[in-house]
């Protein structure tokens, strides 16, 4: 009788599974890696679980979760995020809530061409793209995304899950063309933030010796450019302005980056630098560095991975890195 019930059971699940159209995908990382100090065995491994629907009336809908983020007890939360995201999508437009990209992120292209198990081309002036998502708030985001051919709106907000801060707020626009052989992308995008911190915390570089309000807007644009022959550039510029207290803070935070990469068959090769400068919300606020990249293609979702990096911070504790090995995709 129980293994007849246990036999019924998986069938019901399994006819669900099909029907919800669930894939599990991941990826593996094995090698050496040095951070400056010591050569290190490098292993890193990650699981996504994807699940996708659509409604009678064409409405589709799926959710992932990451669940290489979702160990810090968060993950399924109803007012909190931990590795997962959920969107609806239709000819309205989509929106996705979750563990995502805020506008200014989901438009920026990040000045980097490659990869490296070790993340060693994302060095002391690479800059991520993330404007204020998260800062002094949860991390939950939503956003709207609108196409008009080769035109992209998006639209994102981030509450503060105690109410006293307003909202992060971020809007960008894309824009994707081929001109003649080159294929172009464009990204402008605008966030805006509030913070509070309570005196005595360190947030970046800044110390607060009192309670601050710090009010903060970020403008940012970014450049892509595939070119015919396996050549490939990238650039972003982006600037912060901020009041802490209702009054300037005297700083003018800025970032840029450029990325150049060359890709023949199975074999890329990139390089990468990054500089900021006054930028307080990170803990070096004038610092560069810049990055290599070798991959080589191995077909069946191996590849072969060398990264180096190359920091300057002002420190004398900077130190170059390397790592080497294998990144595997399923």
């Amino acid at each position: 009788m129980k293994k007849v019930l246990f036999a019924t059971t998986a069938l019901v699940a399994s006819a669900g599974i099909a029907s919800a159209d669930v894939a599990v995908s991941g990826f593996a990382e094995l090698g050496i890696a040095d951070d400056g100090a010591e050569t290190l065995f490098h292993t890193d491994i990650d699981v996504t679980f994807t699940m996708s629907g659509e409604t009678d009336g064409g409405l589709t809908f799926g959710a992932s979760i990451d669940l290489d983020e979702s160990d810090d007890g968060d993950a399924f939360a109803a007012s909190t995020q931990g590795g997962e995201s959920i969107f609806v999508s239709g000819a309205f437009g989509t929106l996705t809530m979750g563990d995502t990209d805020g506008a200014f992120d989901a438009a920026m292209t990040e000045a980097i061409i490659g990869g490296a198990i070790a993340d060693d081309h994302e060095h002391a002036g690479y800059n991520g793209n993330a404007g204020f998502d998260g800062l002094g708030k949860d991390g939950q985001i939503a956003r709207y995304d609108y196409s008009f051919g080769d035109l992209g709106l998006h639209i994102s907000a981030e509450l503060d899950d105690a109410g006293v801060d307003d909202p992060t707020l971020g809007l960008a626009v894309t824009y994707s063309t081929d001109l003649g052989g080159v294929d172009l992308g464009l990204g402008l995008a605008y966030q805006s933030a509030e913070v509070s911190i309570a005196s005595g915390t360190t947030v970046g570089a800044i110390v607060a010796t009192s309670d601050l309000v710090v009010e903060a807007d970020i403008i940012g644009l970014s450049v892509s450019a595939d070119f015919a022959g396996g050549f490939s550039a990238i650039a972003n510029y982006s600037t912060v302005s901020a009041d802490v207290n209702g009054a300037d803070s005297g700083v003018d935070p800025t970032h840029f980056g450029l990325a150049l990469g060359y890709t023949m068959d199975a074999l890329t090769v990139a390089v990468n630098y990054g500089e900021y400068d006054e930028w307080v919300l990170i803990s070096a606020p004038d610092s560069e560095g810049f990055g290599l990249v070798v991959n080589y293609d191995l077909g069946g979702g191996a590849e072969a991975q060398f990264g180096y990096g190359s920091n300057d911070t002002g420190s004398s504790s900077d130190e170059d890195t390397f790592s080497l090995g294998l990144a595997l995709s399923f």
